[in-house]
């Protein structure tokens, strides 16, 4: 039977048109798709923003309140930053005092907060009575007390380096025993190594303005 060309004709019309159809919706469908996919990266990346902002701003919030509550003094260092507390000790003595235990308490836990997994350097330090020897030894043991001390408060042992440097990098020149600054001398700073982090950077040398 002979089918009537002009029913051939209709027919591949109407294949072409529900192709066209077909090909269209895909269209929509793939760019629906997209659209989507692009609205939900660009609210991640919104939200990772903000979270970092929010972040930014607790750290900024912390490290002043170290400087103003204790009167920490944060600085950039090759390694990262170095954190200088009012902990001292007394002469020839390695006992962490009373009354530093608040300072190193928040210390340790802006370290837990803010850097997680970093490395903390103890550095001890010792006025310049006695012996180099002697003091080496001694200001290593003061360095070793904090280390114990702020390991106690929830600070991963394994991170945290205790360093004796004697009575080298005095603050107060020649102050010994009983002189005035003496105690400016027998004392511990941290060094937290940071990632070389831009943001972080900024928080801190916006902290010296």
């Amino acid at each position: 039977m002979k089918v009537p060309m002009r029913t051939l004709t209709l027919c591949t019309v109407g294949l072409f048109s529900l192709s066209a159809c077909a090909t269209k919706g895909a269209l929509k469908r793939g760019l629906a798709d997209q659209t989507a996919a692009l609205e939900s990266e660009r609210a991640a990346r919104t939200a990772a923003d903000e979270a970092q902002r929010a972040e930014l701003a607790s750290l900024r919030t912390d490290l002043q309140g170290l400087r103003t509550e204790f009167g920490a003094k944060i600085t950039e260092v090759s390694q990262g930053l170095q954190f200088a507390f009012p902990v001292h000790f007394a002469y020839n003595d390695a006992a962490v005092r009373t009354e530093d235990a608040v300072a190193l308490d928040r210390f340790a836990n802006v370290v837990q907060k803010h850097y997680t997994g970093a490395k903390v350097t103890v550095e001890g330090f010792a006025d310049p009575a006695g012996s180099q020897r002697y003091n080496l030894a001694l200001s290593q043991r003061r360095a070793d007390a904090v280390k114990s001390y702020v390991a106690g408060k929830g600070l991963d042992p394994s991170l945290i380096e205790a360093v004796g440097y004697g009575k080298t990098r005095l603050v107060k020149a020649g102050a010994s025993r009983d002189q005035a600054g003496a105690e400016l001398n027998r004392r511990v700073v941290f060094v937290i190594e940071t990632p070389a982090n831009a943001d972080v950077n900024r928080v801190t040398a916006s902290l010296d303005q």
